[in-house]
């Protein structure tokens, strides 16, 4: 089980105050990805760099995909264009991983396509895992939750607990690039805005 399946079963498990985007998904599980490679000495951060140390595969195919994926030339790569870069349709490509995982398929296509969360939610080890490390306020996975506005009252300041200053990075570099996501969107509205008034105009 991976930090990424866990967020991913979370935001399908825990209601969000709003809806999780899916570009705000996809640079949580990019930035989820990158503690799991932290945590597996794959990688180490110098300052917000990203530098490889090892060429260990972690067993899992999209965790050892993302550590294929690093640059390895200097002067590396910064940890917002990691997100921005390995998170392109990187939702969509744990949907699909997690589908084909499951016992039936066929029910989690239906529970990522419905909006009603009263579905029965499928059993399994994977849900279960990432169910034990929810419930026990697990830094690492609350700190990504929460930026994704997923929290939950048992869970607050799980995220300042955490000590490792590289951890600290990955959360911020999250934050940075989900304002600036944000922001993108925003200015989109502002400008279908214009464009719609422009059309209305007598």
């Amino acid at each position: 089980m991976t930090t990424p399946q866990d967020l991913l079963f979370v935001t399908l498990d825990v209601p969000a105050d709003r809806p999780v985007e899916q570009g705000d998904l996809s640079l949580a599980l990019a930035a989820a990805e990158l503690l799991d490679l932290l945590a597996a000495q794959v990688v180490t951060l110098r300052d917000d760099r990203i530098v490889p140390v090892s060429e260990h595969l972690t067993g899992d195919r999209l965790l050892d995909g993302a550590g294929a994926a690093l640059i390895r030339t200097e002067p590396y790569e910064s940890a917002e264009d990691w997100l921005w870069r390995r998170g392109d349709g990187l939702s969509a490509a744990y949907r699909d991983a997690l589908e084909h995982a499951e016992p039936s398929g066929s029910g989690l296509r239906r529970l990522f396509r419905r909006a009603d969360r009263s579905v029965d939610r499928m059993d399994s080890d994977a849900r279960r895992h990432a169910a034990g490390r929810w419930a026990g306020h697990e830094p690492l996975l609350a700190g990504l939750a929460a930026a994704l506005g997923i929290e939950d009252t048992g869970h607050e300041g799980a995220a300042e607990s955490v000590k490792d200053d590289r951890v600290a990075v990955v959360l911020a570099s999250l934050g940075e690039a989900l304002t600036e996501l944000e922001a993108v969107r925003q200015r989109r509205r502002i400008e279908e805005d214009a464009f719609d008034n422009v059309w209305r105009a007598p």
